[in-house]
């Protein structure tokens, strides 16, 4: 590979052109006529050229603020906008938010917020800015849908997505293991002498991890002894009435949902908790109550994805990729006050000591 400062010498003495138009030609400027820039890229092309995506957002903003430890500028993408999603989803959304910008602040980046949407936000308008700020660097936040990025162009971008699966297009990742959460899960939960376990889920959730969460669980009741089963509840809405209906019918010893909403409900069919069933959370951090589940480090996996995303950048990796990797993050457990104590699970009849006479 040429040098880029004699490559950019010999590219513009060849055109006849200065070394800042060769230079905003070859970043996009929007100041530069599309008929020079297209003659720009074919000399480019010609002499084997390839940009640094750094190196002109770093001199710029070098320029302006005489900060010597400034890196760049990333952008983190929110598809969806925080007006169009639940209240526990943007509480999660702010944590790998906050892990990401920290991170990013860490490794001499500073970081902005685009919203579709907001302000006419749309994919075009925002491939435009990306480009005259000379901005590389993009990561998306999770997506309640299956996300669609067809209409931003990449070639000029690295990008990671901070959820299960991106596909249109294919872009590298950082999510939880939701798989090997539940595997994990419930021998703990066994442990803690529930037998009759309830899974409660949404179905638009499940389908689009690719339904870890029902495959994990049906593995769990079928090769791990011990187990009663109860079919799972899933829907497109885990309504009141619907749960009731679930809870009443197969009489779960313990649910597990994402949500603490259902507490009050299980209440309302008799049950008391911790005392007679338990509640066990799948993601604690969508939740304002305290309550016992999986933590599934949300910050944690903004800042793995800061990093893999400056990695990116830094090998001059843009475009999306042609295998796709995906970076998986294990939940830890956290106590609550929702399940009983490992001092206070129930012991089996078979179990009991035998009384001294």
């Amino acid at each position: 590979m040429a040098e880029p400062s004699s490559s950019l010498r010999q590219i513009a003495q060849s055109l006849g052109l200065s070394h800042t138009t060769v230079s905003e030609a070859l970043r996009g400027s929007p100041k530069v006529r599309p008929g020079t820039r297209e003659r720009v890229l074919a000399a480019a092309e010609a002499v084997g050229y390839r940009p640094n995506p750094l190196a002109g957002a770093i001199m710029s903003e070098m320029r302006r603020s005489r900060m010597d430890t400034f890196r760049g500028v990333l952008a983190i993408l929110d598809i969806d906008g925080p007006e169009n999603r639940p209240a526990a989803a943007v509480r999660y959304h702010a944590e790998v938010t906050g892990g990401a910008r920290s991170r990013a602040e860490e490794l001499g980046f500073k970081t902005d917020m685009f919203v579709l949407g907001n302000g006419g936000m749309s994919l075009a308008r925002l491939d435009t800015i990306l480009r005259s700020r000379g901005i590389r660097g993009l990561l998306v936040l999770p997506v309640r849908e299956v996300p669609d990025l067809t209409g931003l162009d990449l070639n000029h971008l690295a990008a990671v997505y901070t959820d299960y699966v991106m596909k249109d297009p294919v872009l590298h990742s950082v999510c939880p293991d939701h798989y090997m959460a539940m595997m994990n899960l419930i021998p703990r939960l066994r442990a803690l002498g529930y037998s009759r376990l309830g899974l409660a889920l949404s179905r638009k959730h499940d389908e689009r991890l690719l339904y870890h969460w029902q495959a994990a669980f049906s593995v769990c009741v079928a090769h791990q002894a011990g187990h009663t089963k109860i079919p799972p509840l899933i829907a497109d809405e885990i309504t009141r009435e619907a749960f009731m209906r679930w809870f009443k019918k197969e009489k779960p010893d313990l649910v597990m949902c994402h949500h603490a909403e259902v507490i009050p409900w299980m209440e309302s069919c008799g049950a008391s908790v911790p005392e007679t069933h338990g509640f066990c959370s799948l993601n604690v951090n969508v939740n304002i109550v305290p309550c016992a589940g999986l933590d599934f480090h949300p910050r944690l996996i903004g800042a793995l994805a800061i990093e893999l995303l400056t990695g990116q950048l830094l090998r001059n990796d843009c475009g999306a990729p042609k295998i796709a990797s995906i970076t998986t993050i294990p939940p830890i457990w956290v106590d609550g006050p929702t399940v009983r104590s490992a001092a206070n699970k129930p012991v089996h009849a078979g179990k009991r000591k035998a009384k001294r006479s």
